[in-house]
């Protein structure tokens, strides 16, 4: 018998329109929310009003505005782990590091519980996830994939967009790898697998693929 589908919602933070996205089995009362954004009150109040509670907060990359919400989160859950990639682990507790600091507004996560490289696979909420080591945007990033589901899911964080790729001009960041990572890691994933990205709409990794003016078609 085939697992319940997944549910995807976006919750959007401004000033930077980043998405927090909250996953849940349909049959489950538990849940996975990816990169926090800054208006955490509208994650515990989804949250909420669906009777869903978190069973990890999951970081793609340490910026400030994937970031924001974790401190408020992990007061309102405790008990609930954060989870990021084993290298992006030091920007969680370094305003410098996660860029807030250029803002005059620092930002200070509370620091990881679970730590992730490409050997991990996490399981949480129901949901199996494959850990994909994808630097280019920030040194350290990380994409959640979920295999086991019709079609596959791959939270992607600011790897990629909807026509569009990440930043590369950050201090860590570095266009030839975050080429590379979008080209080995992403595009060589079934067409049909849907992009979560932290900014803009959902895209497919056939779409981008095909048509990314970046790294896509007559690009490659």
């Amino acid at each position: 018998m085939d697992a319940p589908a997944i549910q995807v919602e976006a919750i959007v933070s401004y000033p930077f329109e980043e998405n927090t996205f909250i996953a849940w089995r349909e049959d489950r009362t538990d849940c996975l929310v990816v990169d926090p954004g800054l208006e955490p009150r509208k994650i515990v109040d989804f949250c909420e009003q669906r009777g869903l509670t978190p069973a990890a907060f999951l970081i793609t990359h340490g910026h400030s505005d994937h970031i924001g919400g974790n401190a408020a989160l992990k007061q309102h859950w405790p008990e609930c782990p954060l989870a990021i990639g084993a290298k992006e682990a030091p920007k969680l507790t370094d305003p410098m590091l996660n860029l807030s600091a250029v803002f005059g507004l620092p930002i200070t996560s509370p620091p990881a519980d679970v730590t992730l490289d490409e050997q991990s696979v996490f399981d949480a909420a129901g949901i199996r996830l494959r850990i994909l080591e994808t630097p280019g945007h920030s040194s350290g990033h990380v994409v959640y994939l979920v295999e086991d589901h019709e079609p596959p899911l791959a939270f992607v964080g600011d790897v990629i967009f909807a026509g569009s790729i990440g930043r590369t001009d950050f201090p860590d960041g570095d266009f030839n790898q975050l080429a590379a990572s979008i080209r080995e890691k992403l595009f060589t994933l079934p067409s049909e697998t849907v992009l979560f990205s932290g900014h803009g709409p959902e895209t497919t990794v056939g779409e981008e693929r095909a048509t990314n003016p970046f790294v896509g078609g007559q690009s490659a």
